[in-house]
């Protein structure tokens, strides 16, 4: 197992926001001391504009710059831009480590998957995922699914991704909730499982493997996958049910797969945080 990580991603804070620096030091102290999956630790570098126009405009590329909060969720940092950059170069660190054969897990910050073309939001400044998913096209992959379990709806990956020729986006999210989207399918390729507030576990779950069995029958060439933990029933941002188990459970399903994966920290802000991604990374390695 290879988990992508910086130091310098936890040195940007704001007072009382839930994407605290702490998820991502209190998920590395965990990892450290765990002897149950094997860790290799690696430092990734800056994304490039080339790969980052694939996904967002110019405009928002130059927005970024600008000392001016985007919305109240999604505050203006000094050096936002250079964090979220680092970010989608983790990114495409894991899809190249995937691409060769390894299990590779990017635990950066910030997050990504509500971040559009041409606009930073819900914590998201540069779209991770989706950046990574059009570099794996554009480089030769066939076919990429993009799979999104935070309990949020991945707007911004739906966005970019809508019909794109060789990508298939599925996202399972609480509805009603933020971002208010993600009620039906669209376009060609993005297929949304929207779940009630307070859906027991045993429904979430089978939800989860309808999504997981759809995304199986498209035969995708590279599973990128939106690794979010807020639907865990102790989350403080939703209504989720999930537990520790059934995170090991989709680590496990898209283990078995058999076809590259990479997964990328989106949401999750309970302090069982660390907890939860290693019961997911101990799926992905079958332990």
């Amino acid at each position: 197992m290879r988990i992508i990580t910086d130091e310098a991603c936890t040195s940007y804070s704001h007072p009382g926001h839930p994407e605290r620096p702490e998820r991502i030091v209190s998920t590395r102290k965990k990892l450290r001391s765990q002897k149950e999956v094997p860790i290799s630790w690696s430092v990734p570098g800056p994304c490039d504009d080339d790969a980052i126009l694939r996904a967002h405009t110019p405009e928002l590329l130059a927005r970024l710059q600008v000392a001016e909060d985007f919305d109240p969720d999604t505050p203006h940092f000094p050096d936002i831009a250079k964090y979220a950059r680092v970010s989608s170069g983790a990114a495409l660190e894991a899809l190249k480590a995937a691409l060769s054969g390894e299990t590779v897990f990017s635990l950066m910050r910030p997050p990504g998957h509500h971040a559009t073309r041409n606009r930073a939001m819900g914590f998201c400044y540069l779209n991770n995922v989706a950046i990574a998913a059009l570099a794996a096209l554009a480089n030769g992959t066939r076919r990429v699914a993009v799979f999104d379990f935070d309990v949020h709806h991945g707007n911004g990956t739906e966005a970019i991704l809508l019909n794109k020729p060789g990508a298939t986006f599925f996202s399972v999210h609480q509805f009603p909730c933020y971002p208010g989207t993600g009620t039906r399918n669209v376009g060609s390729n993005c297929f949304n499982f929207p779940i009630v507030p307070q859906t027991s576990r045993a429904e979430y779950r089978q939800v989860l493997e309808s999504a997981l069995e759809h995304l199986q029958t498209c035969k995708p060439g590279l599973v990128a996958v939106s690794a979010g933990f807020d639907a865990y029933a102790r989350d403080p941002l939703a209504q989720g049910s999930l537990e520790a188990e059934d995170y090991y459970w989709i680590g496990q399903f898209i283990r078995n797969l058999g076809v590259p994966a990479f997964s990328l920290l989106e949401g999750g802000y309970s302090a069982d945080l660390p907890d939860l991604i290693l019961a997911y990374l101990k799926g992905l390695e079958g332990k």
